[in-house]
């Protein structure tokens, strides 16, 4: 029978106030903006319809190949490189990517989504997740659906637990059908609806973020230096929500789920007013 653990230590304590300020600080675009010096919006408006399209269609496919990469290719024990190292390799894919233009942006935003994954899973290994369970490697595509917020209590956005909350289902059911099947067949109407239900709310939150770091790289910068630039801050960003995710899953571990969502949301109440979410049973 497990046993969980009741008092909070003080470093339990700061490392749910770091969580939190991950997973409820500044968004992606926010991040672009303040280091560009250029709203991200003005960017958006000049990408004509079609790009963002085209992006959505990129986010689809890059989320499905990363599907299959945490289904079949995160068991391994060893780390990879360190969080910098992901970093460089994703701004050399974004230099590549801003020196050739065009249909580039979409390789490279695929070939940055997998460096993403290698790194979203080294920290999910070193915060204690088991990447042979289905679950664990779900938690990881979770991670760029979770990336995806606006901005800090934006009311459209249902925030961290809130997006959790909406997933859960989903997740489970997902998770159930990579250990009974893998991801044959998972695709469209043959494989099974949550998990195509959960692939859906990724790609579109993953779509939404891929559109902001192309309209970055159009409106400040012009060619290799905007797309290392840009995908620097794109990889960085997704790494701290990366660790603040599994920073609460692991203490999720150790003092169950409503406890340490209640202690969330009270850092929620004291520094800003948002959502009230559903308490766990």
């Amino acid at each position: 029978m497990n046993h969980r653990a009741t008092t909070w230590s003080p470093v339990d304590d700061v490392d749910l106030r770091q969580a939190h300020a991950r997973l409820e600080g500044h968004s992606f675009a926010h991040r672009l903006s303040t280091g560009i010096g250029t709203p991200i919006e003005k960017g958006l408006k000049l990408l004509p319809r079609p790009w963002h399209r085209a992006m959505q269609r990129s986010a689809e496919k890059a989320a499905w190949r990363a599907l299959e990469c945490a289904a079949w290719g995160l068991e391994r024990k060893e780390r990879g490189l360190a969080d910098f190292g992901y970093r460089l390799a994703g701004i050399a894919a974004g230099a590549a990517g801003g020196f050739f233009g065009g249909a580039a942006v979409m390789v490279e935003s695929a070939l940055t989504t997998l460096v993403m994954l290698r790194s979203i899973a080294d920290i999910a290994r070193a915060e204690g997740e088991r990447l042979d369970d289905p679950r664990s490697r779900l938690a990881c595509l979770e991670v760029f659906a979770l990336g995806g917020r606006r901005s800090p209590g934006d009311v459209a956005d249902l925030g961290y637990f809130g997006l959790r909350f909406a997933l859960e289902a989903p997740v489970s059911g997902a998770a159930r059908f990579i250990a009974e099947h893998g991801v044959a067949g998972a695709a469209g109407a043959a494989g099974s609806p949550p998990l195509v239900e959960f692939m859906a709310v990724v790609s579109r939150r993953l779509g939404v973020t891929l559109s902001e770091k192309a309209a970055a790289t159009i409106v400040p910068f012009i060619g290799a230096a905007g797309g290392a630039f840009v995908n620097g801050v794109f990889i960085q960003h997704f790494q701290d929500v990366a660790r603040g995710h599994f920073t609460i899953r692991r203490l999720e571990r150790k003092f169950g789920h409503r406890d340490v969502q209640e202690k969330y949301h009270q850092l929620s109440q004291a520094s800003a007013p948002l959502l009230v979410y559903p308490l766990a049973a």
